[in-house]
């Protein structure tokens, strides 16, 4: 499985100007500091990790059958092992189950706080999401610039489709990361270069992807952008509490979707999971994988479908419904 992240090694990191890769590596789960590098890795079975460099990272994923790539970014309080990396390989064997045009998950991993005690994990988490994305937004320079190198007349294009999946805090990494890559990089906009971004039970406010807001690098980076939420959140619902005080004392987007569907660009769809997600997940946080019976749930079969049509596709054109059976279909 690859994978890429800013969190320590054991090891230390490979800063010299030569690195020698692959090396192996271990996490160092005790330090949760957010690193502004990023090592692209390689998990060979679990807790056996080797850092392999961004150019053998980017080789694979070009040299990998599926059709559709997949980077997941993972919510707070939620270590590699074993959380990250088995709701990975959960979610790999779904889509693998479900069939169509073979869809590769890598995860994307930020350092989540090592300590007992959810208040504690939560602020020390919300700031290490921030902090990361320093390190995120060099993944995607990283790409751009493997591309830059490839792109010399000899190759042929890179044809996979990138999409996004984030949960919870994720949503935090991933604005970040874009909105650092068009402050020193992308200075006319981030690039349109994402099939589809998946923003599940999303712990930002729910003015973000406005035009002029903290995520409005988000829409005008995909195609599609699926915004899940549930009124009935309940790790949400903590969150905008214990916000209250920070001037963001606002609804979460994973709460009630965005404000004003009229404010948010058209590529922007809403779906409101509160049917079903507190019978998958008790806090009704989780749900974007199995359903209580273990088969993929319907926020991972309208992602399936999503990636395999190109498109979201909604009851004459809505933008803004209740997901159900009848929007999980692809054939």
């Amino acid at each position: 499985m690859l994978f890429a992240t800013n969190r320590t090694f054991i090891q230390g990191p490979s800063r010299t100007r030569n690195p020698q890769f692959p090396r192996s590596v271990d996490f160092n789960l005790d330090d949760n500091q957010a690193g502004q590098s990023i090592s692209f890795c390689r998990r060979k079975n679990t807790n056996s990790y080797t850092e392999i460099g961004h150019s053998a990272f980017f080789d694979a994923l070009e040299a990998d059958p599926a059709e559709e790539i997949l980077f997941y970014i993972h919510g707070y309080s939620t270590l590699p092992e074993p959380v990250i990396f088995s709701r990975t390989e959960e979610l790999q064997q779904h889509f693998n189950a479900l069939g169509g045009k073979s869809i590769r998950v890598v995860p994307l991993i930020w350092p989540c706080d090592n300590d007992s005690g959810p208040l504690q994990d939560y602020f020390g988490d919300q700031m290490a999401a921030d902090a990361s994305g320093i390190a995120f937004m060099r993944f995607f320079e990283w790409f751009f610039s493997w591309l830059s190198n490839r792109n010399d007349g000899q190759n042929a294009p890179f044809n996979k489709n990138l999409n996004i999946l984030s949960h919870s805090m994720g949503a935090r990494v991933l604005r970040g990361a874009l909105n650092r890559a068009v402050q020193y990089f992308q200075v006319d906009g981030f690039p349109l270069i994402f099939r589809s971004i998946f923003l599940s039970a999303s712990d930002i406010v729910n003015e973000a992807l406005e035009v002029g807001e903290e995520g409005q690098w988000i829409p005008s980076s995909a195609r599609n952008v699926a915004v899940y939420y549930a009124s009935d959140d309940w790790a949400l619902r903590t969150t905008a509490i214990i916000n209250i005080g920070n001037l963001v004392a606002s609804r979460r987007l994973g709460q009630k979707g965005p404000e004003n569907m009229n404010a948010v660009p058209d590529n922007v769809f809403a779906f409101d999971c509160g049917d079903f997600n507190n019978r998958y997940d008790l806090p009704g946080h989780g749900y974007f994988a199995s359903d209580v019976q273990g088969n993929p749930g319907l926020v991972l079969r309208h992602m399936h479908a999503t990636m395999q049509r190109g498109r979201i596709i909604t009851p004459n054109g809505q933008r803004n419904v209740v997901l159900d059976s009848s929007l999980v279909t692809f054939n």
